[in-house]
């Protein structure tokens, strides 16, 4: 029986795809030389690595245009990894790492918010605030925005985070201030068609946070 931790995909193109880790590195990305090839528009080519020292499993951002996050926070550098840590992937790919293979769940459906009074649906691309879906659904653009809030777990997320989350490719030409408050200000009115407290909050001169406590 293995009892070596694994890497399982929980959202994305590759979701319940699995990976055995052993003693070696492991390298992420979207460049075909890469050990996991992710086939993401936001994924560096070489975007992150997990490695094994001293006894135990690290993870280490390989200088990724658009972040590695865990459990939520952005890494720089290198973190150890624990049973259950939850990987991020520039925003659009999740992986689970599992101590060991005889502990992998069967199923990958984590909730989004669960206890919280906003929740999101990915699938259905809809938002549930205190037990009520938002009718008509959000703009893409909208949705893009309170998912990447959403992710950031209450962590301040800076005006080129948002670029690259709803506008990925741009590199944010023609992409004002005004028009990121404009989204962000019809994102608020939508919120508060359901529920009239302030989600989403402004952090000056930072960015945006989501309070959905």
């Amino acid at each position: 029986m293995d009892e070596r931790p694994v890497l399982v995909v929980n959202e994305g193109e590759l979701a319940g795809q699995r990976w055995t880790l052993n003693d070696s590195e492991l390298i992420i990305g979207r460049g075909n030389d890469s050990d996991v090839v992710l086939p993401e528009r936001q994924v560096s080519r070489h975007h992150l690595k997990v490695l094994y020292r001293d006894g135990r499993y690290l993870l280490e951002d390989l200088d990724s245009k658009n972040g590695t996050f865990l459990n939520g926070q952005q890494i720089h550098g290198t973190v150890p990894l624990q049973d259950g840590d939850e990987i991020q992937i520039a925003l659009c790919v999740r992986m689970l790492f599992v101590g060991s293979d005889v502990t992998v769940p069967l199923s990958f459906d984590i909730p989004r918010g669960d206890g919280a009074n906003l929740r999101l649906d990915e699938d259905r691309r809809t938002v549930i605030i205190k037990g009520k879906e938002l009718d008509p659904p959000l703009s893409l653009a909208q949705f893009r925005l309170l998912e990447m809030l959403f992710d950031a777990n209450g962590a301040v997320c800076g005006r080129d985070d948002i670029i690259e989350a709803v506008w990925p490719g741009t590199s944010g030409l023609g992409v004002s201030e005004q028009a990121i408050d404009a989204l962000v200000r019809r994102l608020r009115d939508r919120l508060a068609e359901i529920d009239e407290r302030n989600y989403i909050i402004t952090v000056r001169g930072h960015g945006f946070r989501l309070d959905n406590a």
